[in-house]
């Protein structure tokens, strides 16, 4: 028989030890720093992704891991606000999705750990020290590397010979390396096919028609459209305007064709957000984000949409479709 000064003493333990046992059972917290809206489609599939591989690894939402997403929507302060309200709540580690988000990020935080998707020059842009050793608080996952801007060019003008004036859109506050980064290669490629090349740079939404018919206007007759936030985030409007005014555009994803674009050529972006969620369940299981190599993509992807060719008076050569990934009729 316990005694009463026992039993209150047993107690006393248990109501020390109970809540330490609470806390020891409560789902890990994941922040998702998004650059889109939330109702673009693409990035809800690479979320559905993310979350399908951490399912394979056991984790379990709402019981094990819990998601704190947010979603910017190209807004500058709403993603601003977005960081600040995530570093606030501590989460167990953060994924970030593109450059500028991973840009502001790193300014807010040197220590929850980062996994970052979408990032095109993470050297460059100083977030790790090396691909190899991050070094840091923050590692991930490669989209394209600058030569990609070449092949861009080189795959376009397959698909459309006539181009003979090749617009490059981008945005500089959301551009890697403020539209550089893909430039040199993107004029050798130009250069050595025949064509002149002019940058096209779109400071916000509203000048995308204008700057657009404007390139038309002057006798431009096809486009590559840069990597960038700002190009996802304004893809369906990009997209309308260079259809109507039926210029052969070469995009950096399958996002795009997907949506009404001619061609794309980019990483496997699906295979990217699985990746990422092994390193999310590595950094919980006690990994450190130095210690974890930044990847490069291993697949990439050629989409052509065969309806949008002929909508706009292209007959894409057999050749090319042959070697395409994904046809859409």
């Amino acid at each position: 028989m316990i005694k009463r000064r026992e039993f209150i003493t047993l107690l006393g333990g248990a109501a020390v030890t109970w809540p330490l046992a609470v806390r020891a059972q409560q789902p890990r917290q994941i922040g998702m720093l998004l650059t889109v809206q939330e109702s673009d489609p693409a990035t809800q599939d690479s979320i559905a992704v993310f979350q399908r591989r951490l399912r394979e690894l056991g984790w379990v939402e709402d019981r094990t891991i819990r998601f704190e997403r947010r979603y910017a929507g190209g807004d500058p302060q709403r993603m601003s606000a977005n960081i600040a309200e995530i570093v606030g709540l501590r989460p167990d580690v953060i994924l970030a999705q593109n450059t500028p988000m991973v840009a502001a990020l790193r300014r807010q935080t040197d220590s929850i750990p980062i996994v970052f998707v979408q990032v095109s020059d993470p050297v460059g842009d100083g977030f790790v020290e090396s691909l190899a050793h991050p070094g840091g608080n923050a590692t991930g996952f490669t989209n394209t590397m600058s030569s990609l801007g070449g092949k861009w060019v080189e795959l376009l003008k397959e698909a459309a010979p006539g181009v003979s004036q090749l617009g490059y859109l981008f945005n500089r506050a959301a551009a890697p390396g403020a539209g550089a980064y893909y430039l040199e290669p993107l004029l050798t490629a130009a250069a050595a096919l025949g064509m002149k090349a002019v940058q096209l740079e779109l400071r916000n939404a509203d000048e995308i028609d204008s700057v657009i018919a404007g390139f038309a206007a002057a006798g431009g007759n096809g486009m590559v459209a840069n990597s960038d936030s700002f190009i996802t985030v304004n893809r369906n409007r990009i997209i309308a305007a260079a259809n109507r005014l039926r210029l052969p555009t070469m995009y950096s994803s399958a996002q795009n064709t997907n949506s009404g674009g001619l061609i794309s050529y980019g990483p496997d972006t699906e295979q990217q957000w699985y990746a990422a969620a092994s390193y999310v369940d590595r950094i919980l299981h006690g990994a450190k984000p130095r210690d974890l190599p930044v990847q490069s993509p291993a697949k990439f992807i050629l989409s052509i949409n065969i309806k949008t060719a002929k909508a706009i008076g292209l007959d894409i050569p057999w050749f090319l479709q042959q070697r395409a990934d994904e046809v859409i009729e």
